[in-house]
């Protein structure tokens, strides 16, 4: 019998005649979860990035300067454009208390946070969802989750080499096929889930839409642990070498995250327990 794994490495973007989309429905392979080539960098922004990835864990509210410090004394001279750039590409989000002065984009499509004070008690009533940066030997990737927050259960998840609006879509409308509508999304205001297409989206399946304040990463912080879980207890443990290696990896580990990790917060059960047997 042939894998998922196996039918993902079949897919050929080179090949002329048919598209990625068409080779992935004739391999039965969801297209969310295949992958292209990692992003490429320099070994030393790789080592830059790495080190920010872990250190945003000790200290969220440092911002550039900061860094810029901190990678000097750690033997990377960095210039102020540099870090920022690198910031951005590790999705690092500083945490600060927003003035009330700050005036919002209009142009983008912004909502309010609506789980403060909410009493969330039964699946499918929240869902989180957000996107991290996962280095590998050379190179890095995307990873993209969501997560119910009622019984921590991962959704859904996907790897990609790029940031997009249409990526994140697709993710959601996936889980939604899997595992029914949400009554509210969360998000941060990233430019992917900011995007017309996925707040559209949202609209069409008349889910609540909710979004993190600017500075305000820990808005969303069943995410944030799920993305310190998930690389305290899988990635920083390997080198992966590849994509191919990297999405066997993840997929073990959201296995047991799901079926077998027991949760404090849940009473020492499963996600699953929680979320498929209550169902």
């Amino acid at each position: 019998m042939i894998t998922q794994n196996e039918r993902i490495g079949m897919v050929d973007k080179d090949i002329v005649n048919l598209t990625v989309s068409t080779q992935c429905q004739l391999l039965s392979v969801p297209k969310s979860s295949y992958y292209y080539e990692p992003r490429k960098e320099s070994d030393e922004n790789l080592a830059i990035m790495r080190l920010l990835d872990e250190q945003y864990y000790s200290t969220p509210f440092y911002g550039v300067l900061r860094l810029q410090a901190l990678l000097l004394k750690k033997g990377y001279p960095a210039n102020e454009k540099r870090v920022r750039r690198l910031m951005e590409l590790v999705n690092w989000q500083t945490i600060y208390r927003e003035p009330k002065t700050t005036v919002s984009d209009k142009t983008h499509y912004k909502y309010p946070y609506l789980l403060r004070g909410l009493d969330v008690n039964r699946n499918n009533q929240v869902w989180a969802t957000d996107t991290t940066y996962i280095p590998m030997n050379k190179g890095f990737m995307y990873l993209s989750a969501i997560i119910d927050l009622n019984s921590r259960y991962v959704v859904n998840w996907s790897l990609s080499n790029t940031m997009s609006a249409e990526w994140c879509t697709e993710l959601v409308l996936e889980a939604i096929k899997n595992h029914g509508i949400p009554e509210i999304i969360n998000t941060d205001q990233g430019s992917q889930y900011t995007s017309e297409i996925f707040i559209n989206m949202l609209k069409e399946s008349s889910i609540a839409i909710s979004m993190d304040g600017r500075g305000r990463a820990l808005d969303n912080i069943f995410i944030e642990r799920l993305w310190r879980s998930v690389k305290y207890e899988n990635v920083y443990l390997n080198v992966y070498e590849n994509g191919l290696s990297l999405f066997s990896g993840l997929k073990a580990y959201f296995d047991f995250y799901n079926n077998e990790r027991l949760h404090q917060s849940l009473d020492y059960q499963t996600p699953q327990n929680k979320y498929i047997v209550a169902d």
